[in-house]
């Protein structure tokens, strides 16, 4: 995995929270998972295809996604209904919207899916690309953990 591919989605990450968030955001150490890996709870699944193919998950608690959630929209949330699951699909939009366009500058083209959104115990991601992935731990004030767990290769 070039790492082309990955800074621009930890910039957004880190750019989109800290806006949307109004807190400090930290960025802890890089670590890689296997392909197949257990996911937190609530997941935005966004899937690439073109020049290169894969996906980026940002990958979360609950409690961390009503936090999120709930400072996205002034409120507080205590269950994660509608709202609260639109707000984490437009999060993870927002994100890869802005590593997207930094990528087409780059002069990479490849097409995203719209986030899907997972939420559940004891849940597995796998991929079938062979190719393990990149997981960046974001540190959110006290909202809690995401992690942006990037997936990506060059299409063979």
């Amino acid at each position: 995995m070039r790492v082309e591919y990955i800074n621009p989605f930890v910039e957004a990450t880190f750019n989109v929270l800290k806006e949307v968030l109004n807190t400090d955001v930290k960025r802890g150490d890089l670590y890689l998972k296997s392909t197949t890996m257990a996911i937190q709870g609530v997941a935005a699944l966004v899937g690439l295809a073109g020049d290169v193919e894969g996906r980026v998950l940002f990958d979360m608690t609950r409690e961390t996604a009503l936090e999120v959630a709930g400072a996205m929209n002034g409120q507080e949330f205590t269950q994660l209904d509608e709202l609260a699951k639109s707000t984490i699909q437009e999060l993870a939009n927002m994100i890869t919207a802005q590593a997207v366009t930094k990528l087409h500058d780059l002069g990479f083209k490849f097409d995203l899916t719209p986030p899907a959104l997972f939420t559940g115990e004891n849940m597995e991601v796998s991929n079938n690309l062979k190719v393990e992935a990149l997981i960046v731990p974001m540190q959110l004030g006290p909202h809690g953990k995401l992690e942006v767990n990037v997936a990506i290769r060059e299409r063979l």
